[in-house]
């Protein structure tokens, strides 16, 4: 049987919820997300290293470069945070708590799972949290 021909699983409403397939496909796309950053890191470190205009006597060169070094910098400090997040979404998906809100314990929900999988609240949960902070952020 060719690769092509099997269909790829996607969890569905009709299974348990969090039963041993959603497990398995949520920790295999988690696991897959996570080596998909730590490569990127890995070669944008090695690219950062290679390229260094710094000591460019130009100084819109030097600026340029910095300013890209910077940009960078903060694209790699947000992929190490997403691993984080990553790492304690397995840990949970391990200890049985992966799929529930944080806040009210309830079900967050496959499409959310599907399309975040790193969710820790509901779509309820969520969005008081975001008109809490837009509340705090107005005044």
């Amino acid at each position: 049987m060719a690769k092509n021909s099997v269909k790829k699983y996607t969890p569905n409403t009709k299974e348990k919820y969090m039963c041993t397939k959603h497990k398995k496909y949520f920790k295999e796309k988690l696991t897959s997300w996570r080596k998909e950053i730590i490569k990127l890191n890995s070669e944008n470190a090695v690219l950062n290293s290679l390229d260094d205009n710094s000591s460019s006597a130009d100084i819109v060169d030097q600026a340029s470069s910095h300013t890209e070094k910077s940009v960078e910098q903060r694209a790699s400090n947000r992929r190490r945070k997403l691993i984080s997040k990553i790492d304690k979404a397995i840990k949970k998906i391990k200890d049985g708590t992966y799929g529930y809100c944080e806040e009210t314990g309830e079900p967050i929900g496959l499409k959310r799972l599907i399309a975040r999988p790193i969710a820790t609240l509901s779509i309820e949960a969520q969005e008081r949290h975001e008109k809490e902070e837009k509340i705090f952020i107005d005044n």
